[in-house]
Parts: C-alpha cells; structure tokens; sequence
C-alpha cells in the first residue's frame, strides 16, 4: 500500500530551477544574476520592441515615401460565378450585402462591388456598393436590376 508521504514526481519531470534573490547561500546572492548598474539590473526592466542598445532603431533608419490615402474605400470584391453558384444553390431572387453576409462571402460592415468574372443565368436583382460596367450589363441582359447602394 502507497502512502502520502512516499509519492514523488516521475524521474526527469521535476527540473530544479535556480532560487534567485534568496541569499548567498543560493549562489545566486548579491546582484541575483543581473550583473552590476545598468537598467537591466533594475526592477521594472522590459526592453521595447525594436530597442537596439541605444543605435538609431531600424524602423526609424529605413526612409519612408509614397501616400496612404485615409479616406480610400475598401471593396469585398464578388464575381457573377459567385453570384450564380449562390442564386442556383439557394434558389434567391434578390441579393444584398445581408445575403451575402449570411452565406459568409463578407463581413458584417464590408463594402461590396460586384465584378464580370463568370456568366449569369437567370434574372436577379442585385443590391450592392458598386459595380464593374461589365458585371451591371450582364446581369441587366438578363432582365436583372443593380442598384447602388
């Protein structure tokens, strides 16, 4: 029979660690492992991200040009073989951002512009943020409406 007090860990899953700031008689004792001044021997030491000893960071050295316009609008872009595949699958009459949504082929607040990629068989109305010339005369070939939302 096994007793409390004769239970110990399995061999090689107990490592010991060193016990720093414990004292000289740990071996770690007086400056603990850190060495002595400097801010990495002092508490609340975390080095940023990027720091390099004081030299000039490199994300600072590399130039940097060009524009980021902040007002570009983002499109989800959808092609008619998309649209297809989901009207024949689903049997819908109408898409809209919702739909598409709902099918998971967009985000809740992402714009949609409809793209000419594929062919369109059947007549849909087709609700969305923009639109390619080529995508609005097919689906208006079929007898479909595109309306921008």
């Amino acid at each position: 029979m096994i007793r409390l007090d004769q239970l110990k860990p399995a061999k090689g899953s107990v490592h010991k660690e060193k016990r720093i700031g414990r004292g000289e008689g740990s071996g770690h004792g007086g400056t603990s492992t850190r060495g002595n001044k400097g801010a990495k021997s002092r508490s609340g030491y975390s080095k940023k991200i990027g720091f390099e000893g004081g030299q000039m960071p490199l994300y600072r050295r590399i130039p940097k040009f060009g524009f980021t316009n902040p007002n570009k609008i983002f499109y989800k872009a959808i092609n008619l073989d998309t649209l297809e595949r989901i009207v024949t699958q689903f049997d819908l009459q109408e898409i809209t951002p919702e739909i598409l949504n709902q099918h998971g082929l967009i985000g809740k607040n992402d714009k949609v512009k409809i793209l000419g990629r594929g062919e369109i068989t059947k007549k849909i109305n087709v609700s969305a943020h923009a639109f390619s010339r080529k995508a609005m005369e097919a689906i208006e070939k079929q007898g479909g409406i595109t309306s921008i939302i």
